[in-house]
């Protein structure tokens, strides 16, 4: 949800941000609703006063008159009922539009379309230089019985895999290397349910918009019109359920800013990416992350301190295991409606000759809490809605690639990164 007050202030400045994020929203049409909607609740509440000044008469009265108050009270109510049809009908659209209002993003977020218009900010680490022919992580696999991809599919349909043997031990050890870092920072682990309500996925911001991407328990898409709140979905991010955590909560200023991070396993229907990054590993419908949630008070410079805090716990996971990576600032119309601020990380792959998404850090100050109701009482004792943000400190087994392809050796064999040794029972080499 969006401050209403902030949007009929400066309704110019809410239809530029919806340009800028690919809304299809007219912020004049939604005004002129929202104006529509108080003239009827004033018309409703009117005659609803009215309606109990006759009714609180009518037993002092006698004779015609009372039957004449009577039947006037009868009007009076089925005029109400229509006017309160009315307003239902009127709220439902104005709901509706209200759900698609954008956050304002930093002065300092790049304009642009797309991904293309993203701006590189900084290098960490050199891709490493090989003196032979490399293989990619679907061949290294494969080679060391680390993946079954093909009764995956034969079994769950295409993007589905088997991790096998130590493809399975290296990517629960680098999940475990992961939540070990941030509890020994003092996180607080969460094993979330996977399956949250329709009014949950709203709540985060990933409804309306997103409905094709969700798995709807009873195999259909969360965007089918017949699923109601009372249905659940697969979670496509901890997010969801982490940051529900505390809805309809009132939190006390001593106790933020409550740091969090969820484990579990992501399901993603990857809905008109056919075609785009299937190869192996890259992009599947089923997947693990270790994400950072975070509620704190309403003090952006705050939270952009914690911002710099969640994005450099995922930069030091990617340090230890000496994986190259880039920072990115993303554009207004990659970061999506809630997004304040937003960058990505991006793992250099040698199989692609680039740099490949792994990560991704989010600042949506209010957003998110508005729509959940979660607050918190500041030092004068006024309630404030929390601001939130997130950061996938690691997701696997797409983080498996560069791992694979940047530790190969010319014999086919992989060594394991020396972080992840003592989780893998002291394994030095795969192959």
């Amino acid at each position: 949800m969006i401050d209403l007050d902030k949007v009929r202030q400066d309704p110019e400045l809410y239809q530029k941000v919806c340009k800028q994020k690919n809304i299809d929203l007219d912020i004049k049409a939604f005004l002129k609703t929202d104006d529509e909607r108080k003239a009827v609740i004033k018309e409703a509440q009117e005659m609803q006063t009215k309606r109990n000044a006759v009714s609180k008469d009518v037993p002092t009265m006698k004779g015609a008159e009372k039957e004449r108050a009577i039947k006037d009270m009868k009007s009076l109510g089925d005029d109400l009922k229509k006017v309160e049809e009315k307003l239902g009908k009127i709220e439902a659209t104005w709901m509706t539009m209200q759900l698609f209002l954008p956050s304002v993003p930093l002065p300092s977020v790049p304009v642009g379309k797309d991904d293309k218009s993203n701006v590189e900010t900084r290098k960490e680490g050199e891709p490493k230089k090989f003196d032979f022919k490399t293989k990619d992580h679907l061949m290294l696999m494969k080679a060391h019985g680390m993946v079954d991809i093909e009764r995956g599919v034969k079994i769950s349909g295409a993007r589905s895999y088997f991790l096998t043997g130590d493809g399975a031990r290296l990517h629960l050890a680098v999940l475990q290397y992961t939540m070990d870092t941030l509890t020994k920072k003092g996180w607080k682990l969460f094993m979330p349910p996977l399956m949250a309500a329709r009014s949950f996925f709203t709540g985060t911001g990933f409804f309306p918009g997103s409905e094709e991407q969700i798995y709807a328990v009873g195999n259909k898409t969360a965007a089918d019109a017949s699923i109601t709140d009372d249905e659940l979905s697969l979670i496509g991010t901890s997010e969801v359920s982490v940051m529900s955590f505390h809805a309809d909560e009132t939190l006390e200023v001593a106790d933020l800013p409550k740091k969090y991070t969820g484990y579990s396993t992501c399901f993603r229907r990857e809905a008109g990416t056919y075609g785009k990054d299937t190869h192996g590993l890259y992009r599947i419908h089923q997947f693990e992350k270790v994400e950072q949630v975070v509620l704190c008070g309403a003090d952006q410079d705050q939270a952009l301190q914690i911002f710099e805090e969640i994005r450099q716990n995922a930069e030091d996971v990617l340090q230890a295991l000496e994986l190259p990576y880039r920072i990115l600032d993303v554009c207004t119309g990659d970061m999506g409606r809630g997004k304040v601020f937003m960058q990505d990380i991006e793992t250099w792959m040698p199989s692609r000759d680039s740099y490949g998404e792994t990560h991704s850090c989010s600042y949506l100050g209010d957003f998110q809490t508005r729509r959940l109701n979660i607050k918190y009482k500041d030092s004068n004792g006024k309630k404030q809605f929390c601001h939130s943000l997130n950061n996938t400190c690691i997701a696997s087994p797409r983080i498996l690639i560069p791992i694979i392809e940047m530790y190969q050796n010319e014999d086919g064999s992989i060594r394991v990164p020396e972080v992840l040794q003592s989780y893998m029972g002291g394994q030095k080499k795969i192959g």
